[in-house]
């Protein structure tokens, strides 16, 4: 049986069944007289053996199996939760993900049987039942198993109980003569199976496509009906090897064992009175059988169980969708949206006539539709950072027992929701935070308690929606920046004299923590101290078209607020001149737009600033820092358009506006290097292009 058509599926289910074990093993460690979630893990343990089973890997289904029989011994009140097995699990989840790591690169599992694991799994189990621990060898061991599995063959091959009639005698005789070979099998189902005739028919389906099925026990009609316990037996001639048969059945989920053989005879039917007495033993016909001494593919009763199963209806709100199909549909909908840009600019040249009214009143119509066709995609793309950030408790947990600090991590706004394409790329960041303030932020218990602090510290992780962007914001109530340690740092390193360091602000201090190889560990850890920990922190995000901020009080704590854009294909935009080129400005990211004399530009530190409402905003003047010339007939009155990014705001001199305009982005690839004030470009309704500009680069 192909599997490999459901290996996509195979990863999303695993993926979401190791969350779900991580989270339920978490609530467990607090809670270890939690029913509901000693349930749940055993259920989740459970599905992940079956899939595997599924799909043939055998070692993830081993490991899955061991631990569904750790869980099977909690249910039933055998043995208790403690600290031991919860290390112990973490690391077989750890071993899950490692299989699914190698599914994803070679669709395989690999090679490991992380046999040290499923011992320690074992002692575990051993231990905590109050069961001896065996001292025998492996070889020892499976030489017993062996024994005992030989002794048990007998009882459990019911396929010796299975009598058919002289037709089908004659017919399996004539089968044999042509070199073909009879074989027995019982299959096992497993006891928590709730679709064992679903199950019978993947089996029949399997070794049909090796040969013909004869006979069964129970007869079709029970199997259908599921009228039968854990087992079912048929008969089975092939004229191909039987290994690869035997695999197939094995392959099937929810498959327990299998008991087979190789018969020398065909089991006569009983005398008439025998039968009576025996008649559940006894095999219904294969009426549509008839004498045939070649293997030939054709209908059987086996088939029908699927045919109820299948009529079952089945609702699902949801479906599952291809990334790269929904990006084919975003570029579409930028396609139309550009085509529909250049309507409107065809239109403003159109103007007076009744058929120009019309025109408008048709392309007002065409922004309405094509907004929200927009929003509809973007929504479909929208995905919780939820996906992201759970994977993050079980991660401070592993950072509290390496680095002997108490700490608890608290989430909110899991299920604010970001463009696909950003979550995916958001998680090493955010991660890369959580670590340094897990080592660098957090004091040790003894410290906390001399600044009258719990011993436990707190770690913090919040998510929510601002007009345009999604605030993440990472902190923690430890140490501290101490920004005399960093000045000093700097200027240990010869980046700045004694002077130039005691004139920078305390926020310009703590942006050298963003700048490559700077690194205030006394020590290289595998947690944090190599120097690539914030700037790559900061690049990421950046490149993400967002920026990140961070706040201080030394000796109280840290809070790092990161910003990021909802979308990363189509925006709300400004619509600027400056000299004779177009730029675009990301509406999110502009405050107010003002009108100002020049007169009312005043100068600090040889710097233009102006004064508005209160605030001290410093003046960029864009056709200077994009080298462009000015214009000649330059007034007196002056249009700035205040941009902010967190509470910080520059205003940017600009010749003229052209109005607001959503726009497409599209990436330069390499043809701008090393400019970071242009983040992409975009093509304006009448075919020209417009550079857009990143306004975080500028503060």
């Amino acid at each position: 049986m192909d599997v490999s058509q459901y290996l996509e599926i195979f990863i999303d289910e695993t993926n979401g069944h190791l969350q779900d074990l991580s989270d339920s093993v978490m609530t467990l460690e607090n809670e270890p007289d939690n029913m509901d979630m000693i349930n749940e893990i055993f259920r989740a343990a459970h599905s992940l053996k079956g899939m595997a089973g599924t799909m043939g890997f055998k070692r993830m289904q081993h490991l899955t199996h061991d631990m569904e029989n750790v869980f099977q011994e909690v249910r039933s009140g055998n043995m208790k939760v403690n600290s031991e097995l919860i290390d112990v699990i973490f690391e077989c989840l750890d071993a899950i993900e490692g299989y699914l790591d190698n599914v994803k690169a070679t669709s395989d599992e690999g090679t490991d049987d992380n046999e040290a694991l499923i011992k320690e799994l074992n002692r575990v189990l051993a231990s905590g039942t109050g069961q001896e621990i065996s001292e025998e060898s492996d070889e020892e061991a499976k030489e017993t198993q062996d024994e005992q599995e030989a002794s048990d063959e007998d009882d459990r091959a019911h396929y010796k109980n299975i009598r058919v009639d002289e037709n089908e005698t004659e017919s399996i005789q004539n089968d044999l003569k042509d070199g073909l070979k009879l074989y027995g099998f019982t299959v096992y189902i497993e006891e928590e199976c709730l679709l064992k005739a679903a199950r019978a028919f993947l089996v029949f389906k399997a070794v049909e496509e090796a040969g013909q099925i004869m006979a069964y026990l129970p007869s079709s009609q029970d199997i259908e009906d599921e009228n039968f316990e854990n087992d079912f037996s048929f008969l089975f001639v092939t004229s191909q090897d039987i290994e690869p048969v035997i695999s197939a059945i094995k392959a099937v989920s929810e498959i327990s064992d299998v008991v087979w053989a190789e018969l020398d005879d065909v089991p006569k039917d009983m005398p008439k009175e025998d039968k009576e007495e025996t008649a559940p033993a006894v095999v219904e016909e294969k009426k549509e059988s008839s004498p045939a001494p070649k293997v030939e593919k054709k209908e059987t009763p086996a088939k029908t169980p699927a045919k109820k199963t299948a009529a079952k209806p089945v609702t699902s709100r949801t479906i599952r969708v291809d990334i790269e199909k929904l990006d084919a549909l975003m570029n579409q909908v930028s396609e139309l949206i550009i085509a529909k840009n250049s309507l409107v600019s065809i239109s403003a040249t159109e103007e007076g006539s009744f058929e120009s009214q019309m025109f408008h009143e048709q392309i007002e119509y065409l922004e309405r539709i094509t907004t929200n066709l927009h929003e509809s995609v973007m929504k479909v793309r929208m995905v919780p950072i939820e996906s992201v950030v759970n994977k993050f408790p079980r991660m401070i947990r592993d950072l509290s027992k390496k680095l002997d600090k108490k700490m608890e991590l608290h989430m909110s706004g899991e299920d604010t929701e970001l463009d696909r394409t950003v979550v995916d790329q958001i998680g090493d960041p955010l991660q890369h935070l959580l670590r340094n303030s897990a080592d660098h932020g957090l004091e040790n218990a003894e410290t906390r308690r001399e600044r009258g602090k719990p011993e436990t510290g707190t770690i913090t992780l919040n998510a929510f929606q601002e007009g345009n962007n999604v605030i993440i914001e990472v902190s923690d109530d430890g140490n501290g920046i101490d920004i005399e340690k960093v000045r000093n740092k700097a200027i240990e390193r010869g980046m700045y004299t004694e002077e130039q360091a005691e004139a920078l602000s305390d926020k310009e201090v703590i942006d050298l923590l963003f700048m490559p190889s700077f690194s205030m560990a006394k020590e290289i850890t595998d947690i944090s101290g190599r120097g690539v920990g914030l700037d790559v922190v900061k690049s990421n995000i950046e490149a993400l078209g967002g920026d990140v901020e961070t706040h201080s009080v030394f000796g109280q704590g840290t809070k790092f607020t990161v910003r990021l854009p909802l979308t990363l294909a189509i925006i709300q935009a400004l619509m600027v001149v400056v000299g004779q080129e177009k730029y675009a400005i990301a509406l999110g990211s502009i405050a107010n737009i003002e009108y100002i004399n020049k007169d009312d530009i005043k100068y600090v530190q040889a710097d233009e600033v102006i004064h508005i409402r209160g605030d001290v905003i410093p003046l960029i003047r864009l056709n200077q820092m994009l080298d462009i010339e000015p214009r000649d007939d330059e007034s007196d009155n002056l249009t700035v358009v205040i941009v902010k990014k967190g509470e910080r705001q520059v205003g940017l001199v600009v010749d003229d506006l052209m109005g607001q305009q959503e726009i497409v982005i599209k990436s330069l690839g390499k043809y701008i290097n090393g400019n970071k004030i242009i983040s992409g470009a975009t093509i304006l309704g009448d075919g020209e292009v417009a550079l857009i500009l990143d306004v975080n680069t500028l503060m």
